[in-house]
């Protein structure tokens, strides 16, 4: 079976915009969170990425035209931008590994997923199309300008579908009256229907099937401009809320980061987003050591990237009952508030351990030997406690490693109660001498980058010879957590243990995946 190395990798992570300042921050017990304040003051602490795109200029102008670079910062939202930023970072530890990955064709896979998509970008075009309509609707609901309103107010007669006047709704309730009831008239307007019927003879206007076509379509483009300029003019009407819809919510679907690393790095092989919840990483870092295994690919660019923290995922999580409230930081293992989310990205090269280091690349780390997937098939939140222990269990047994070898293990611990069922499913399986660490109390919770920054976390502490610390105090430990197992990784920090090395993920919808690693022989 052939084996798996990492010869590159990047991380965009809160307090830490590159893969160097990630290690270096890891030293310290500190937590990384800061107060979210997207609701206006709130209790919320978050991870906000530190990230700037103008640092990845000069490698894009290096690389591209001019205008490649404006492109992205004009059309990229936060997840793809990241996923960038973490790529041209996995490039650095082995010199060219960039034009190897080139040169290996379709043997070179992308495989970048997200774990809720860019919500920020479709959360700022959803409100500019919300105000468009609302400013469209109140136009052409106005009696000056629509003809049933004028005939309505002359008898009051009742209306199919006729929603209540705005000033007999509670004051609470308003805006939503108002808008129904401007909607409701807007769509009865026959001036409306008037301008809409001079649109249409503007929009049918095609490109002649004489000449050249694309001198014939910007012609075409620009008389559109100009006609639909003319009759804004003479309506005095406000832009049409299709308008504005930014092209950007197209540019900006679940594989767009993906695509944007394939076409930055000129890899030419299988591209796709793989999505699995928190367990993304694992998922997606499963599926690139199959590849390579069936020797479909020599390389994959492995890589998952989360927006930074948004009033929409932040309130979503709020009312899931699983984020914390209290402008304190929620640490795993302890009184089980609840996790923080966080943003950023993280990016590995993956490849076929024998290829690379025959050409002179070297391996980062552990080696990654095994991956173990299920699904929970149960709740919609709460993980089972069969499931994940199936995802140990296979995961050890395709690694040949027995309980006793393993010497450390990263949870996936989010603060909540089910901290406690994590640390029980694991010691069924592991025994007491196993060091536990748990790392969300100091990045946060990134949807899909967490496990991502985790597994990185556990292997460049590996690479050093010692677990860092995490932000927990040994007197801080859950007191029932406490009495299953005892061997955790406080504020201190420890030196590696001897033998295998453990990652769980467990997933929104019971989506797991188990990680098992090893030391480089």
């Amino acid at each position: 079976m052939r084996r798996v190395g990492i010869f590159g990798w990047g991380v965009v992570a809160p307090r830490s915009p590159n893969i160097e300042a990630f290690a270096k921050n890891l030293e310290s017990s500190e937590t990384w969170l800061t107060p979210f304040n997207g609701f206006g003051p709130d209790n919320f602490l978050v991870g906000t990425p530190t990230f700037n795109l103008a640092d990845y200029k000069p490698w894009i102008d290096a690389r591209f035209p001019a205008n490649r670079f404006s492109q992205l910062e004009r059309k990229m939202g936060q997840p793809t931008q990241y996923a960038i930023g973490a790529f041209i970072q996995s490039l650095s530890q082995n010199p060219g590994i960039e034009k190897e990955l080139q040169e290996l064709g379709t043997k070179a896979h992308v495989y970048v997923g997200t774990g809720l998509g860019d919500l920020p970008t479709i959360q700022h075009i959803s409100l500019d199309l919300y105000r468009a309509q609302r400013r469209w609707d109140r136009f052409w609901a106005a009696p000056e300008r629509n003809g049933a309103v004028r005939q309505w107010r002359e008898t009051r007669e009742p209306l199919p579908g006729l929603p209540p006047e705005p000033s007999t709704i509670e004051e609470v309730e308003r805006d939503k009256a108002e808008d129904d009831w401007w909607h409701f008239w807007a769509g009865r307007s026959p001036e409306l229907r008037e301008y809409l019927e001079e649109l249409r003879e503007i929009e049918a206007i095609g490109v002649p099937d004489e000449g050249d076509v694309e001198s014939a379509k910007l012609a075409v483009i620009k008389e559109k401009r100009t006609r639909n300029g003319r009759l804004q003019k003479k309506w005095s009407a406000p832009e049409p809320p299709w308008n504005a819809v930014s092209s950007n919510v197209l540019w900006n679907i679940h594989n767009t980061p993906a695509s944007q690393v394939s076409m930055l790095g000129q890899i030419t092989g299988m591209t796709f987003a793989p999505v699995a919840a928190c367990s993304s990483f694992g998922y997606g870092l499963k599926l690139a050591m199959n590849s390579i295994r069936l020797g479909e690919a020599k390389a994959v660019v492995l890589g998952m990237t989360d927006a930074a923290p948004n009033p929409l995922v932040v309130g979503g999580f709020y009312n899931a009952r699983v984020i914390s409230a209290d402008a304190a930081v929620s640490k795993p293992l302890t009184a089980l508030r609840g996790t923080h989310i966080a943003g950023g990205a993280v990016v590995w090269v993956v490849g076929d351990y024998e290829h690379f280091t025959q050409k002179g690349f070297k391996a980062l780390g552990l080696e990654p030997v095994a991956v173990g997937v299920t699904a929970d098939a149960d709740h919609i939140i709460t993980p089972s406690k069969e499931g994940p222990t199936l995802a140990i269990r296979e995961a050890l047994g395709a690694a040949g490693c027995q309980p006793q070898d393993v010497g450390s293990w990263d949870l996936h611990a989010t603060a909540t109660p089910g901290d406690f069922l994590e640390v029980q499913t694991l010691r069924d399986v592991l025994p007491e001498s196993v060091l536990i660490t748990a790392r969300k109390g100091t990045f946060g919770h990134g949807m899909s980058a967490g496990g991502g920054w985790e597994l990185t976390a556990q292997y460049l502490g590996a690479e050093a010879g010692k677990v860092y610390p995490t932000p927990l105090a040994a007197p801080e430990l859950n007191k029932q957590i406490a009495k299953v197992h005892g061997r955790f990784v406080f504020n201190q920090g420890e030196a590696a243990p001897e033998g295998c090395s453990g990652k769980l993920s467990m997933g929104v919808g019971g989506i797991n995946a188990c990680v098992i690693s090893r030391p480089w022989k």
